[in-house]
């Protein structure tokens, strides 16, 4: 996820601020474990998945604020960590006061909907661009509701005009900021607060999965969802990508900048050892290829880096059950030198992925366009495990 790079137009504020009372485990809610992962950690892999740059500030409890950092520099992700206020709506406050002034979009998201999908961060943002306004995810309300007083049965409520709401909320910022300019009063959700300045709010296709934890039957919920996808069934994949040498771009191979190199050709930054890879993952998967996934249509993914790639089609796998195991790659090229960079080109790209990967480099003695000069390839295998 290319968070924090030049010109985000996206922002996603995530709260993690909340004391977690009711779960009664003696720490703040977002830093409570499911299956070895914080209910943060899971709750970023959405925004991870998103396939534009993105600014990610994340509220948490100020004594939160230095182990949230490294835990996000382990896995790799860029955001701003700022401490969280008394009160959600504060919080919120302080989030919003760090973004970039590049932001157009806001999101708001609760840590606590940890397994929310990439699907519904991205119509949100589709809706608040194409409305002008803020959009929020709902589900429709299944049950029989009835108004109750003092224990007592009164009216049905008609359920057609009720939905759940969810998040992330998205709002055009200056709305959302007006908004919270001009709050009185703590109102139940972001929704509510620009709804009272005068904006309309509309509604996208919530996700069952966006469920949030607050008590313990959630956790239980959670982590019984985790155990139904933890039973190994190891499948491979293989991947192969190749590109022309372009001598007005910059090179970037294994997700490195190669200052001094003359480029790939591409869409994007032509990486072949990251679309490589890829395109394992997807083959193991079952799940298609680069191709049918991002597309060179796309204008967000003009001049896109590894990143963008490598942590969309992992959030691609994980949406689907499977958890990546390993990744090795052979690049074939006569340039650059990859020796000298091996480790650093390992740690970035396993980072991303969340598991261990090895690029090694060769030559083909003068044979073929590599041997030439003309390109580069790589040749990728997966190895992937998926739910019984």
């Amino acid at each position: 996820m290319p968070v924090n790079e030049a010109a985000p137009r996206v922002g996603v504020v995530v709260v993690a601020a909340g004391s977690g009372t009711r779960l009664g485990l003696g720490v703040p809610k977002a830093f409570v474990e499911i299956a070895g992962r914080s209910i943060l950690d899971r709750s970023l892999d959405a925004v991870r998945g998103l396939g534009e740059p993105v600014a990610l500030v994340i509220v948490v409890p100020s004594e939160a604020v230095a182990p949230t950092t490294e835990m996000l520099v382990a896995a790799g992700t860029r955001a701003e960590v700022v401490a969280g206020g008394t009160t959600r709506q504060r919080s919120v406050a302080l989030g919003l006061a760090v973004l970039p002034d590049t932001v157009e979009t806001v999101l708001v998201h609760d840590a606590a909907r940890a397994f929310t999908p990439t699907a519904v961060f991205e119509r949100v943002v589709a809706e608040v661009r194409a409305s002008g306004h803020g959009a929020i995810p709902v589900l429709p309300v299944t049950d029989t509701v009835r108004r109750v007083s003092e224990r007592m049965c009164g009216e049905t409520v008609d359920r057609s005009t009720l939905a759940a709401v969810q998040t992330p909320q998205g709002f055009p910022r200056a709305q959302l900021q007006q908004a919270y300019d001009e709050a009185a009063d703590d109102l139940t959700d972001d929704a509510a607060l620009v709804m009272a300045a005068g904006h309309p709010v509309s509604t996208v296709d919530g996700d069952a999965s966006s469920f949030k934890i607050t008590a313990p039957d959630d956790l239980r919920r959670a982590d019984d969802l985790l155990r139904r996808n933890a039973v190994p069934v190891p499948r491979t994949g293989v991947g192969i990508d190749a590109h022309s040498f372009d001598p007005e771009a910059p090179l970037w191979v294994a997700g490195l900048h190669w200052p001094g190199e003359p480029g790939l050709a591409g869409h994007s930054d032509g990486d072949v050892v990251a679309h490589a890879i890829c395109d394992a993952l997807l083959g193991a998967a079952g799940l298609g290829d680069l191709g049918s996934l991002f597309g060179t249509a796309d204008p967000a993914l003009e001049g896109a880096h590894a990143e963008v790639f490598l942590v969309r089609t992992r959030a691609v796998l994980e949406a689907a059950g499977f958890r990546i195991g390993n990744v090795s790659v052979q690049l074939v090229a006569n340039r650059p030198r990859f020796s000298a960079r091996k480790a650093e080109a390992d740690a970035l790209l396993g980072g991303l992925l969340g598991a261990p990967v090895s690029v090694t480099a060769t030559t083909t003695d003068g044979l073929g366009f590599p041997g030439r000069g003309d390109g580069a390839t790589a040749i990728a295998t997966a190895l992937v495990f998926a739910a019984a």
